[in-house]
């Protein structure tokens, strides 16, 4: 048995690629326990070993500026999230691995502070790549830009016992770096990276039969009872809207324009628009529902379309069931993964600034029209499959400790 700590950020959908790792790893008779802020940690409910690792209320993805863009948004990324998250993570990591006493850590790529302890530790640990972008070099072409990051690992590490100047980039781990999307998404990384690289594809194990568990078929939907899923119409292709609920800061004229569009096809689809701020309420066309809450991999499950920012998990999300996208980037690593949709032409990519609704319903009903959008979800679909997803992330991590 090998006793692994998993140690995240306060960010939701870096967790959730990880319950189905988690879950695959007991199942193997090896032990699991979290470290990372409250009240994230405290929300896995189902996990027995759980270790608070700073407030996550000070890191909430709600606090950030809204519409901050470009450097601005990556600066504010790294000097005012990152950075701070890990200075206040360090000790509650180190006190889950004197208690838990781990053989290995499985480090998400945003919780630097699971580097920085394994560094301290001498414990082997992994990466847990959330995201692809990190992989694409995107800033190659700013010399600068990686100097100042660097910079600030350094100093990170310094305030912390560690020596500068090392060169490793605390986001990738020299043993191994696990990343929840293939190639034919992704395309083969373009920065150098010392560990062992496996892409996985998503995790979505145990998450679709929550889902499905919650849904008595789409006219009994328990979700948000404040919405009468008994206008649902199954008959017509289902075109999901769906932005996440970390910007909805931001989301509120798009998901707008998307409920317009939407209602001006109504004779042609079901629109669905997900408004976890309620900022819809009362405004949304006849025929277009926008529930606060939603089963979104069941939703996911039966489209035949989905809207989104691009991020990461809800892209791999709608392409693990072969569903093709329109994208609407807003910021960090959404516009990497935009691009990716379109190089892989599984999708349409939209400004999200300025779409209006006769962009967003040209947009829909071009992929809708265009088989080789679905024909290539598919291929798509079929290349997280064969990457094996929680079961090969897990496979992969039980080496981390092999050579002792």
């Amino acid at each position: 048995m090998t006793r692994f700590l998993f140690v995240v950020p306060p960010l939701t959908g870096h967790v959730n690629p990880l319950l189905g790792v988690a879950a695959e790893l007991r199942s193997r008779g090896h032990r699991v326990a979290w470290a990372g802020p409250h009240p994230v940690v405290a929300e896995l409910e189902t996990e027995r070993d759980v270790y608070a690792a700073g407030d996550g209320d000070q890191f909430a993805v709600d606090k950030r500026p809204g519409g901050l863009r470009g450097f601005a948004a990556l600066r504010f990324l790294w000097e005012s999230y990152l950075i701070p998250l890990a200075d206040a993570m360090v000790e509650g990591v180190e006190a889950a691995v004197r208690d838990f006493s781990p053989d290995a850590l499985v480090v998400d790529q945003q919780a630097l502070a699971g580097a920085v302890v394994a560094a301290r530790t001498g414990l082997p640990w992994a990466t847990s790549a959330s995201t692809s972008s990190e992989l694409t070099d995107p800033l190659g072409s700013l010399s600068k830009v990686a100097e100042w990051i660097e910079d600030l690992q350094d100093g990170l590490r310094l305030r912390h016992g560690l020596e500068p100047g090392t060169g490793q980039d605390l986001r990738f781990s020299p043993r191994m770096v696990v990343v929840f999307s293939t190639e034919a998404l992704a395309g083969p990384p373009a920065v150098p990276v010392a560990g062992e690289l496996h892409y996985v594809g998503p995790s979505l194990a145990g998450r679709c039969e929550r889902d499905a568990a919650a849904v008595s078929g789409l006219r009994g939907m328990i979700w948000d009872r404040g919405v009468d899923w008994g206008r649902f119409d199954p008959a017509k292709p289902l075109v999901l809207v769906t932005l996440g609920t970390a910007n909805a800061d931001v989301s509120g004229r798009f998901l707008g324009e998307c409920a317009r569009a939407l209602g001006d096809l109504a004779d042609q689809v079901q629109g669905v628009v997900a408004d976890p701020a309620g900022m819809l309420a009362g405004s949304a066309p006849p025929h277009v529902l926008v529930p606060r809450r939603i089963p979104q991999l069941a939703l996911i499950r039966r489209a035949a379309l989905v809207v989104c920012h691009g991020g990461h998990n809800t892209v791999c999300e709608s392409l693990g069931f072969g569903v093709p996208l329109v994208v609407a980037p807003i910021r960090d690593d959404q516009p990497v993964l935009a691009q990716q949709v379109v190089d892989a032409g599984v999708g349409r990519r939209l400004r999200f600034d300025r779409a209006s609704a006769a962009d967003v319903g040209e947009a829909v009903l071009h992929v809708l029209g265009e088989p080789e959008y679905a024909r290539q979800a598919q291929r798509l679909q079929e290349s997280f499959e064969r990457a094996g997803g929680a079961s090969a992330a897990a496979g992969h991590l039980e080496t981390l400790t092999a050579d002792g």
